[in-house]
Order: C-alpha cells, then structure tokens, then sequence
C-alpha cells in the first residue's frame, strides 16, 4: 500500500511518462566492467554545485563571444538541462546581437582516468554551434583539448578531435595519426557522446560504438599527449563564427538539450 502510495505521489509530480523516464535513467546508468563514481540526471529545479555558468570573457574566442548568465538561457526541467541560443531582444544593456548559455565544472569537478558518458539531443538551426568538450587548467593549446562532441547546422555528423601544440603547430607530427573524426549521429533523436580517458590513449565513442582512438607517441614528446590530467567539462551553446557561419535569427531559439553526464572508472583500475 506504502509503494502504490509513493508511486502515485511521484506520477502527480512528475507525472507517468517523466516517472519512467527517471526509472530508466537509473537503470540505464549501470555499466558492466565500470563503477559509476558521479553523476548529474538534472533531476531538480536548479544546476547542482558542480556546475557555474559561463561568463563572457575579456576579448573572447568566438565560442564565448555571446555568453550571458541570464535566466533566460537556461533551464533545469524534467530531468534535463536546455541551454538556450537567443536574439537578444531583452538585455538592452548588452550590446551582443545574440545571448548563449553555457555551464562548466571548472574549479569543481575534475575528470582524469575514467569514461564520461553524455546524452545530449540539438535542434537545427543556421550557425548554431553546440559543443561538449573538456579542458585543463593552464594555457591553451599546451593543456590538451578534447572535443567530446561539436556539432554545426543542420549535418548529421559530429565532431570529435584533439588539440595540442602538436596538432596546432606541427604540420609532420600531426600527420602520425588521426586527431579529428566525423561520425553519423541519429539526428533530431537523443545520442550518447563519450571519451574514455588512460594514461596513455583517449577513445571516443557514439552510441556506445568506437569511433577513434587517439595514443600517446613518446617518441614525440610530452606535448603530444597531455591529456592524463584533471580535466573538466564545459557544454555550452554557441552561435556564429567562422567555422559555423551566418546566424539565422529566424531559426532561434535554439535548444541545447543535456538528459545527463555520467562519470566512471574502471573496477579493475
């Protein structure tokens, strides 16, 4: 009786389609071979303390360029997180022609050694430009990138990559093995984007299938692969650029859709 009360309780609340899908999640968040450490299922009304929103930095990179904290940007709702791309049409006081939301971990949650796992779904647009990535203190490119998932437009692809001084700045290293990848994405649908993190190599996944492998080559040195070190996670919405091109503002807005982001090691280290 206690149980058909709780249930009841929980299906007014979120009601019977949400209370499933939360059940799933749980569910679904165990995986043969790892030891899910953390994760965020977005399940409350507000970002958890892992999470800051992005600010707009000092002469910012195009993906920042239109960074805002605004309320309007954001939203906790049903077990998901939607950063939004918007017209700005309602901060008068700054002077950006468009506003994105984005969150990251930095200062809070660091990654190293381990599996991320991230459920995202996009909509389409022109110039829209999400992205799911991870990053080191320290300054750029020396500190490793990894692109866990970019995507543009309309494609129905993604992008995967590294960055290093390596493959920014020498052209014959970076030719010993691929660094960037482009994989079918079931577009429109909800897709799991993932990066497994080891000392000395980085796997990308979609869908729990392997898309690349990225290794660790000593005979190029320590800057070919700085990527065993705490990491952390940005997602963020982003509109506009040279890579992306044009924004149609008819298109906005925009929403970046995040079901949850999983964190695991391996059982057997």
């Amino acid at each position: 009786m206690i149980k058909l009360v709780v249930c009841a309780f929980l299906a007014f609340c979120f009601g019977p389609s949400d209370l499933f899908a939360k059940t799933k999640k749980l569910v679904s968040a165990q995986r043969e071979g790892w030891e899910l450490v953390w994760q965020d299922e977005f399940n409350g009304r507000q970002l958890s303390d892992e999470w800051t929103r992005i600010p707009r930095f000092p002469n910012p990179p195009e993906w920042n360029k239109y960074m805002s904290s605004d309320d309007r940007l954001y939203e906790v709702r049903r077990g998901r997180l939607t950063l939004y791309g918007r017209t700005n049409d309602f901060l008068p006081e700054d002077t950006a022609h468009f506003l994105t939301g984005g969150v990251y971990t930095r200062g809070r949650m660091l990654f190293q050694r381990g599996r991320i796992d991230i459920r995202l779904r996009m909509d389409d647009a022109s110039g829209a430009w999400p992205a799911a990535w991870l990053l080191p203190e320290g300054q750029w490119p020396y500190g490793g990138e990894i692109d866990i998932m970019e995507r543009l437009n309309y494609d129905d692809f993604a992008h995967q990559t590294i960055h290093s001084a390596v493959t920014e700045y020498d052209t014959i290293a970076r030719k010993s093995q691929d660094w960037h990848y482009t994989v079918p994405i079931k577009k429109g649908k909800w897709n799991v984007y993932s990066v497994e993190l080891y000392e000395d190599s980085v796997c990308f996944l979609i869908n729990d299938r392997l898309t690349f492998t990225y290794r660790r080559q000593p005979e190029l040195g320590p800057e070919q692969f700085p990527y065993d070190r705490p990491m952390y996670l940005l997602l963020d919405m982003q509109l506009g650029g040279y890579w992306v091109g044009r924004v149609n503002p008819s298109e906005l807005p925009y929403r970046y859709q995040i079901d949850y982001v999983r964190f695991y090691r391996r059982k057997n280290n």
